[in-house]
Protein backbone atom coordinates (compact mmCIF):
# COMPACT_ATOMS: atom_id res chain seq x y z
CA UNK A 1 0.00 0.00 0.00
CA UNK A 2 1.01 3.65 -0.29
CA UNK A 3 1.74 5.70 2.82
CA UNK A 4 3.46 8.92 3.80
CA UNK A 5 6.65 8.19 5.75
CA UNK A 6 8.95 10.35 7.88
CA UNK A 7 12.51 9.11 8.39
CA UNK A 8 13.86 12.22 10.07
CA UNK A 9 12.23 15.23 11.73
CA UNK A 10 11.99 18.44 9.76
CA UNK A 11 9.81 20.64 7.59
CA UNK A 12 7.04 19.60 5.26
CA UNK A 13 9.56 18.09 2.82
CA UNK A 14 10.46 15.46 5.44
CA UNK A 15 7.33 13.58 4.31
CA UNK A 16 7.66 11.11 1.43
CA UNK A 17 5.15 8.85 -0.31
CA UNK A 18 6.38 5.25 -0.17
CA UNK A 19 5.21 1.69 -0.78
CA UNK A 20 5.03 -0.35 2.44
CA UNK A 21 3.43 -3.70 3.27
CA UNK A 22 -0.33 -3.72 3.83
CA UNK A 23 -0.83 -4.58 7.52
CA UNK A 24 -2.81 -7.54 8.82
CA UNK A 25 -5.10 -7.03 11.84
CA UNK A 26 -4.27 -8.78 15.09
CA UNK A 27 -6.61 -9.72 17.92
CA UNK A 28 -9.01 -6.89 18.68
CA UNK A 29 -7.89 -4.90 15.63
CA UNK A 30 -9.64 -3.82 12.46
CA UNK A 31 -8.11 -2.90 9.12
CA UNK A 32 -9.77 0.18 7.65
CA UNK A 33 -9.55 1.10 3.98
CA UNK A 34 -9.08 4.84 4.27
CA UNK A 35 -11.30 7.13 2.20
CA UNK A 36 -10.41 10.49 3.79
CA UNK A 37 -7.76 11.68 6.23
CA UNK A 38 -8.05 14.68 8.53
CA UNK A 39 -4.99 16.93 8.72
CA UNK A 40 -4.38 18.43 12.17
CA UNK A 41 -1.73 20.54 13.88
CA UNK A 42 -0.72 17.55 15.98
CA UNK A 43 0.57 16.03 12.72
CA UNK A 44 2.93 18.99 12.38
CA UNK A 45 4.19 18.42 15.92
CA UNK A 46 4.95 14.76 15.11
CA UNK A 47 6.60 15.66 11.81
CA UNK A 48 8.79 18.40 13.28
CA UNK A 49 9.85 16.43 16.34
CA UNK A 50 8.02 18.67 18.83
CA UNK A 51 6.36 15.38 19.82
CA UNK A 52 8.94 12.60 19.67
CA UNK A 53 8.32 9.13 18.24
CA UNK A 54 10.52 6.26 17.18
CA UNK A 55 11.30 6.86 13.51
CA UNK A 56 10.32 6.11 10.83
CA UNK A 57 6.64 6.95 11.28
CA UNK A 58 3.52 7.41 9.21
CA UNK A 59 1.88 10.62 10.45
CA UNK A 60 -1.81 11.29 11.00
CA UNK A 61 -4.29 10.75 13.82
CA UNK A 62 -7.73 10.93 12.16
CA UNK A 63 -9.51 9.26 9.24
CA UNK A 64 -12.70 7.70 7.95
CA UNK A 65 -13.27 4.76 5.66
CA UNK A 66 -14.61 1.22 5.36
CA UNK A 67 -13.87 -1.80 7.54
CA UNK A 68 -11.76 -4.03 5.30
CA UNK A 69 -10.74 -6.92 7.60
CA UNK A 70 -11.35 -8.05 11.18
CA UNK A 71 -8.92 -9.51 13.68
CA UNK A 72 -9.85 -12.21 16.17
CA UNK A 73 -12.40 -11.31 18.80
CA UNK A 74 -13.79 -8.19 17.14
CA UNK A 75 -17.50 -7.66 17.78
CA UNK A 76 -17.81 -3.86 17.78
CA UNK A 77 -18.02 -3.47 13.98
CA UNK A 78 -18.59 -5.61 10.90
CA UNK A 79 -16.79 -5.90 7.58
CA UNK A 80 -17.99 -3.32 5.05
CA UNK A 81 -19.20 -0.89 7.71
CA UNK A 82 -18.33 2.81 7.36
CA UNK A 83 -16.37 4.08 10.35
CA UNK A 84 -14.37 7.07 11.62
CA UNK A 85 -11.68 7.29 14.27
CA UNK A 86 -9.20 9.62 15.94
CA UNK A 87 -6.12 9.35 18.15
CA UNK A 88 -4.84 6.34 16.19
CA UNK A 89 -1.42 6.83 14.57
CA UNK A 90 -0.55 6.25 10.94
CA UNK A 91 -3.58 7.57 9.05
CA UNK A 92 -1.66 9.11 6.12
CA UNK A 93 -2.02 5.79 4.32
CA UNK A 94 -4.33 3.67 2.20
CA UNK A 95 -4.97 1.21 5.05
CA UNK A 96 -4.74 1.61 8.84
CA UNK A 97 -4.97 -0.82 11.74
CA UNK A 98 -7.28 0.46 14.48
CA UNK A 99 -8.33 -0.99 17.82
CA UNK A 100 -11.97 -1.90 17.32
CA UNK A 101 -13.00 -0.05 20.48
CA UNK A 102 -11.78 3.23 18.95
CA UNK A 103 -14.10 3.09 15.93
CA UNK A 104 -17.30 5.11 15.61
CA UNK A 105 -19.93 4.05 13.06
CA UNK A 106 -20.68 6.71 10.42
CA UNK A 107 -24.41 6.98 9.70
CA UNK A 108 -26.12 7.53 6.36
CA UNK A 109 -26.31 11.22 5.64
CA UNK A 110 -22.70 11.84 6.67
CA UNK A 111 -19.99 11.31 4.03
CA UNK A 112 -16.55 9.89 4.78
CA UNK A 113 -15.09 13.31 3.98
CA UNK A 114 -17.40 14.98 6.50
CA UNK A 115 -16.65 12.32 9.11
CA UNK A 116 -12.88 12.67 8.66
CA UNK A 117 -13.26 16.43 8.91
CA UNK A 118 -15.05 16.35 12.26
CA UNK A 119 -13.92 13.35 14.30
CA UNK A 120 -10.79 14.66 16.02
CA UNK A 121 -11.52 18.37 15.94
CA UNK A 122 -15.25 17.97 16.49
CA UNK A 123 -14.84 15.73 19.52
CA UNK A 124 -12.22 18.19 20.80
CA UNK A 125 -14.68 21.08 20.52
CA UNK A 126 -17.37 18.87 22.07
CA UNK A 127 -15.41 18.00 25.22
CA UNK A 128 -14.17 21.58 25.61
CA UNK A 129 -17.67 23.07 25.81
CA UNK A 130 -19.41 20.16 27.58
CA UNK A 131 -16.80 18.89 30.06
CA UNK A 132 -13.58 20.92 30.33
CA UNK A 133 -15.59 24.08 30.96
CA UNK A 134 -19.30 23.28 30.61
CA UNK A 135 -20.60 26.46 29.04
CA UNK A 136 -23.89 27.74 30.40
CA UNK A 137 -26.45 30.05 28.85
CA UNK A 138 -25.43 33.67 29.32
CA UNK A 139 -21.72 33.00 29.81
CA UNK A 140 -19.06 34.48 27.53
CA UNK A 141 -16.16 32.62 25.91
CA UNK A 142 -13.15 33.75 23.90
CA UNK A 143 -12.27 31.43 21.02
CA UNK A 144 -8.87 31.90 19.41
CA UNK A 145 -8.49 30.96 15.73
CA UNK A 146 -12.28 31.03 15.45
CA UNK A 147 -12.21 30.35 11.71
CA UNK A 148 -9.94 27.29 12.02
CA UNK A 149 -10.69 23.59 12.11
CA UNK A 150 -11.58 23.41 15.80
CA UNK A 151 -12.48 27.07 16.09
CA UNK A 152 -15.43 27.15 13.70
CA UNK A 153 -16.87 24.09 15.46
CA UNK A 154 -16.31 25.60 18.90
CA UNK A 155 -18.18 28.72 17.83
CA UNK A 156 -21.21 26.71 16.73
CA UNK A 157 -21.29 24.45 19.79
CA UNK A 158 -20.89 27.39 22.16
CA UNK A 159 -23.88 29.07 20.52
CA UNK A 160 -25.89 25.84 20.86
CA UNK A 161 -25.32 26.11 24.61
CA UNK A 162 -26.52 29.71 24.71
CA UNK A 163 -23.13 31.38 25.25
CA UNK A 164 -21.86 34.68 23.93
CA UNK A 165 -18.90 34.06 21.63
CA UNK A 166 -16.00 36.43 21.07
CA UNK A 167 -13.57 35.14 18.46
CA UNK A 168 -10.18 36.08 17.07
CA UNK A 169 -8.92 35.69 13.50
CA UNK A 170 -6.19 37.20 11.34
CA UNK A 171 -7.94 38.43 8.20
CA UNK A 172 -11.26 39.95 7.06
CA UNK A 173 -12.35 36.81 5.19
CA UNK A 174 -11.80 34.75 8.34
CA UNK A 175 -13.70 37.31 10.40
CA UNK A 176 -16.61 36.97 7.96
CA UNK A 177 -16.51 33.18 8.04
CA UNK A 178 -16.50 32.92 11.85
CA UNK A 179 -19.31 35.48 12.02
CA UNK A 180 -21.29 33.32 9.59
CA UNK A 181 -20.69 30.36 11.93
CA UNK A 182 -22.36 32.34 14.74
CA UNK A 183 -19.69 34.39 16.55
CA UNK A 184 -21.24 37.40 18.27
CA UNK A 185 -18.12 39.56 18.06
CA UNK A 186 -14.90 39.05 16.14
CA UNK A 187 -11.48 40.59 16.76
CA UNK A 188 -8.97 40.90 13.93
CA UNK A 189 -5.89 40.46 16.09
CA UNK A 190 -3.53 41.70 13.37
CA UNK A 191 -5.18 45.13 13.60
CA UNK A 192 -6.13 45.52 17.29
CA UNK A 193 -4.94 44.08 20.60
CA UNK A 194 -7.27 41.21 21.40
CA UNK A 195 -6.89 41.69 25.17
CA UNK A 196 -7.88 45.34 25.08
CA UNK A 197 -10.77 44.62 22.74
CA UNK A 198 -12.01 41.69 24.83
CA UNK A 199 -12.02 43.82 27.96
CA UNK A 200 -13.88 46.57 26.09
CA UNK A 201 -16.49 44.11 24.82
CA UNK A 202 -17.04 42.74 28.34
CA UNK A 203 -17.09 46.18 30.04
CA UNK A 204 -13.85 45.36 31.84
CA UNK A 205 -15.15 42.14 33.41
CA UNK A 206 -13.34 39.59 31.26
CA UNK A 207 -14.63 36.33 29.82
CA UNK A 208 -15.66 33.19 31.68
CA UNK A 209 -13.38 30.92 29.65
CA UNK A 210 -10.69 31.20 26.97
CA UNK A 211 -10.38 28.27 24.57
CA UNK A 212 -6.69 28.70 23.78
CA UNK A 213 -5.12 26.91 20.81
CA UNK A 214 -2.36 29.34 19.84
CA UNK A 215 -0.07 28.91 22.83
CA UNK A 216 3.10 30.96 23.26
CA UNK A 217 2.05 34.12 21.40
CA UNK A 218 -1.27 34.62 23.18
CA UNK A 219 -1.13 32.68 26.46
CA UNK A 220 -0.32 35.49 28.91
CA UNK A 221 -2.85 37.91 27.43
CA UNK A 222 -5.46 35.14 27.34
CA UNK A 223 -4.94 34.75 31.07
CA UNK A 224 -5.45 38.47 31.57
CA UNK A 225 -8.66 38.38 29.50
CA UNK A 226 -10.37 36.16 32.10
CA UNK A 227 -12.76 37.23 34.85
CA UNK A 228 -11.78 36.34 38.42
CA UNK A 229 -11.99 32.55 38.85
CA UNK A 230 -12.16 32.13 35.07
CA UNK A 231 -10.90 29.11 33.12
CA UNK A 232 -8.04 28.94 30.65
CA UNK A 233 -8.31 25.77 28.54
CA UNK A 234 -5.00 25.41 26.67
CA UNK A 235 -5.66 22.70 24.09
CA UNK A 236 -3.11 23.59 21.39
CA UNK A 237 0.11 25.48 20.65
CA UNK A 238 0.18 26.50 17.01
CA UNK A 239 2.63 29.35 17.76
CA UNK A 240 4.87 27.22 19.98
CA UNK A 241 4.91 25.75 23.46
CA UNK A 242 4.14 27.89 26.50
CA UNK A 243 7.17 28.31 28.74
CA UNK A 244 7.42 27.46 32.44
CA UNK A 245 4.72 29.11 34.52
CA UNK A 246 4.79 30.43 38.08
CA UNK A 247 1.51 29.20 39.63
CA UNK A 248 1.36 32.43 41.61
CA UNK A 249 0.31 34.14 38.35
CA UNK A 250 -3.02 32.31 38.55
CA UNK A 251 -3.60 33.90 41.95
CA UNK A 252 -2.45 37.36 40.84
CA UNK A 253 -4.85 37.44 37.89
CA UNK A 254 -7.90 36.36 39.89
CA UNK A 255 -7.62 32.82 41.33
CA UNK A 256 -7.76 31.42 37.82
CA UNK A 257 -8.03 27.80 36.68
CA UNK A 258 -5.63 26.42 34.05
CA UNK A 259 -5.98 23.06 32.32
CA UNK A 260 -4.13 21.38 29.44
CA UNK A 261 -6.65 18.81 28.18
CA UNK A 262 -6.19 16.15 25.51
CA UNK A 263 -8.84 14.32 23.50
CA UNK A 264 -7.50 10.89 24.48
CA UNK A 265 -8.57 11.42 28.09
CA UNK A 266 -12.11 12.35 27.00
CA UNK A 267 -12.72 9.30 24.77
CA UNK A 268 -10.87 6.66 26.79
CA UNK A 269 -14.20 4.96 27.52
CA UNK A 270 -15.97 3.51 24.46
CA UNK A 271 -19.38 4.73 25.59
CA UNK A 272 -18.02 8.27 25.92
CA UNK A 273 -16.47 7.99 22.46
CA UNK A 274 -19.72 6.77 20.91
CA UNK A 275 -21.69 9.47 22.72
CA UNK A 276 -19.48 12.30 21.48
CA UNK A 277 -19.15 11.04 17.90
CA UNK A 278 -22.81 10.08 17.73
CA UNK A 279 -23.95 13.54 18.79
CA UNK A 280 -21.64 15.19 16.26
CA UNK A 281 -22.89 13.01 13.41
CA UNK A 282 -26.51 13.58 14.47
CA UNK A 283 -26.00 17.35 14.42
CA UNK A 284 -24.34 17.17 11.01
CA UNK A 285 -26.99 14.95 9.45
CA UNK A 286 -29.70 17.23 10.86
CA UNK A 287 -28.08 20.41 9.56
CA UNK A 288 -27.35 21.85 13.03
CA UNK A 289 -23.56 21.63 12.73
CA UNK A 290 -21.75 22.88 9.65
CA UNK A 291 -18.33 21.36 9.00
CA UNK A 292 -16.32 23.48 6.59
CA UNK A 293 -13.95 21.52 4.35
CA UNK A 294 -11.50 24.16 3.20
CA UNK A 295 -9.19 22.15 0.93
CA UNK A 296 -8.56 18.55 -0.12
CA UNK A 297 -5.24 17.20 -1.37
CA UNK A 298 -4.15 13.85 -2.82
CA UNK A 299 -2.22 11.77 -0.28
CA UNK A 300 0.97 12.37 -2.29
CA UNK A 301 0.61 16.13 -1.65
CA UNK A 302 0.71 15.89 2.14
CA UNK A 303 3.62 18.35 2.22
CA UNK A 304 1.52 20.98 0.46
CA UNK A 305 -1.29 20.41 2.95
CA UNK A 306 1.11 21.01 5.85
CA UNK A 307 2.46 24.20 4.28
CA UNK A 308 -1.08 25.49 3.89
CA UNK A 309 -1.93 24.60 7.49
CA UNK A 310 1.24 26.16 8.92
CA UNK A 311 0.66 29.30 6.87
CA UNK A 312 -2.42 30.04 9.02
CA UNK A 313 -4.53 30.20 5.85
CA UNK A 314 -7.22 27.73 6.81
CA UNK A 315 -10.93 28.42 7.02
CA UNK A 316 -12.14 25.04 8.27
CA UNK A 317 -10.65 21.61 7.64
CA UNK A 318 -7.94 20.19 5.38
CA UNK A 319 -8.26 16.62 4.09
CA UNK A 320 -6.00 14.14 2.33
CA UNK A 321 -7.64 11.67 -0.09
CA UNK A 322 -5.73 8.39 -0.69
Amino acid sequence: MQAIRIHEYGGADAMRLEEIPTPEPGAGQVRVRVEAVGVNFIDVYHRSGAYKSELPITPGREAAGVVDALGDGVSEVREGERVAFAMTPGTYAEYVLVNAAMLAPVPDGVSSEQAAAVTLQGMTAHYLVTDTFPLQEGQTCLVHAAAGGVGHLLVQMAKMRGARVIGTASAPEKIAFATEMGADEMIQYTEVDFLEETMRLTDGRGVDVVYESVGKDTFMRSMQALRPRGYLALYGQSSGAVGPLDPQLLNRHGSLFLTRPSLGHYIADRQELLGRAGELFEWMAGGRLHVQIDKTYPLADAAEAHRYLEGRKTKGKILLIP
